[in-house]
């Protein structure tokens, strides 16, 4: 039977995940998902989409508490706090080097770093002017309904066959935190756009397979930098994203089309 095999939130953009047994899922996506960023001093929000700039968040925990709406965030240096207090940005701006600033408010402009690899087949072709091995500022997505820092979808998930054809392919075992989803669910592969599935008691529809950047081969959680397996995503994972083009992509966004709790071991149905 296919099951929910794994959960994750990120209380605050780009840092590690926060495993949990069961959570709300709403209109806008897990409750607490991203509902934080860092602000960096030129404006532009925290991504490890720049992992020069952003990569060692990766490593900041962030826990959600869904009594209080609060998070605790806690730093590799054992420094702590709050979000929105003096300690948590104190905390992750020692960690980082450099002061910045977590906020829940969007800055009027949303923009962050994007690092394109330099591993062809990596760059999406809606992105057909990008140098690879540059810095580009980009524009980015922001919820405003709900307060969320997503990049696209407001769920992301992988599927157990996916992630084993690609360690397969990569001839060593590939961990789904690389990919940062907010589901892991126990099936042969990933729906098709369009497809429908129940989980537990929400109801999702897929939207588009998720591009990937850099992220999945940089060291963070006990993972090593992968470079290669950019070059294994590229090679076996190139495929058409319905109306945007071709991107080297892993994975799936889904819109929610009904709300629930989702706990882990809750049975998942297509169709």
């Amino acid at each position: 039977m296919n099951r929910v095999k794994g959960i994750r939130r990120h209380p605050l953009k780009s840092a590690a995940a926060e495993h949990v047994e069961a959570a709300r899922i709403g209109k806008h996506g897990l409750d607490g998902d991203r509902t934080w960023v860092c602000v960096d001093a030129d404006g532009t929000i925290g991504s490890a989409k720049q992992p020069r700039l952003w990569g060692a968040l990766l490593d900041v925990d962030a826990a959600y508490d869904p009594d209080g709406d609060g998070v605790l965030v806690t730093a590799p240096n054992g420094l702590s706090g709050a979000a929105g207090t003096p300690e948590a940005d104190a905390a992750v701006s020692e960690w980082l080097g450099r002061p910045v600033t977590l906020t829940r408010t969007a800055p009027q402009q949303l923009k962050r770093h994007h690092w394109w690899p330099d591993e062809p087949g990596m760059i999406p072709e809606w992105a057909a002017d990008a140098v690879s091995g540059g810095d580009a500022v980009v524009a980015v997505r922001h919820d405003a309904a709900d307060g969320r820092f997503f990049d696209f979808g407001p769920l992301h998930l992988v599927t157990t066959g996916a992630l084993d054809r690609l360690s397969a392919e990569h001839g060593a075992a590939v961990d789904p935190v690389r990919f940062r989803p907010n589901l892991v669910l126990d099936l042969p592969g990933d729906p098709e756009p369009g497809q429908r599935l129940t989980v537990g008691e929400v109801a999702v529809q897929v939207l588009v397979p998720t591009p990937r950047c850099v992220i999945p081969s940089i060291a963070h959680r006990g993972n090593p930098n992968d470079p290669a397996l950019l070059k294994t995503l590229a090679k076996h994972h190139r495929r058409d994203v319905p109306d945007f083009g071709r991107a080297t992509c892993f994975g799936f966004y889904a819109e929610i089309l009904s709300e629930g709790v989702v706990h882990v071991g809750d049975e998942v149905v297509l169709g």
